[in-house]
């Protein structure tokens, strides 16, 4: 009898707590994903690092071009894997570092995208999207990937979020 009630008080504990655990973690996105401010920063606390075996795991933010790390390290990223994986900026990645330094990269988090029309520009030797309402940094890899050329129309993908500077091509669309 004494058993039961301890069982039933346990269990009603592990409710409220994992109730507390959901609680705090959608309190934690709010903040991190604060969209209500011009001067959004990504935070990089709630990334891990760590050992398996013989691998090193470390989980990156996807900055446009390369990877900050939960040390706020910056380490590159091939070019043609986030222009192929549609790979859009601040999406979570994980990088399994073997023992040769040979990496593994997998998307384990794709932020909240929208897609929109853009058309290839090139200032300099840079090419970039310019939209009905902002200029985007493209990789080259996506531009030579797709085949596009200045004046091209594509589709692209860029966060949810405003002011972001980079853009990443879905498809090129057909002339007509």
């Amino acid at each position: 009898m004494v058993q039961d009630k301890q069982i039933k008080a346990l269990k009603d504990l592990i409710q409220s707590a994992e109730s507390s655990i959901r609680t705090a973690r959608k309190m934690l996105e709010s903040i991190i994903w604060d969209t209500s401010s011009d001067d959004f920063e990504v935070s990089t606390v709630w990334l891990n690092s760590y050992q398996s075996w013989d691998e090193k795991i470390v989980e990156w933010v996807f900055t446009g071009d390369s990877m900050l790390g939960p040390d706020g390290s910056v380490y590159p990223v091939p070019q043609n894997y986030s222009s192929k994986s549609l790979l859009v900026q601040w999406s979570r990645l994980k990088a399994t570092i073997d023992t040769n330094w040979w990496i593994k990269y997998k998307i384990i988090e794709e932020i909240p995208f929208d897609t929109s029309l853009g058309i290839v520009t090139k200032n300099g030797e840079k090419y970039e999207i310019t939209t009905d309402s902002k200029t985007y940094k493209v990789l080259m890899a996506a531009i030579t990937f797709h085949k596009c050329s200045v004046g091209d129309t594509v589709s692209i993908r860029t966060p949810k979020w405003k002011d972001w500077t980079y853009a990443v091509i879905e498809s090129i669309i057909p002339k007509n």
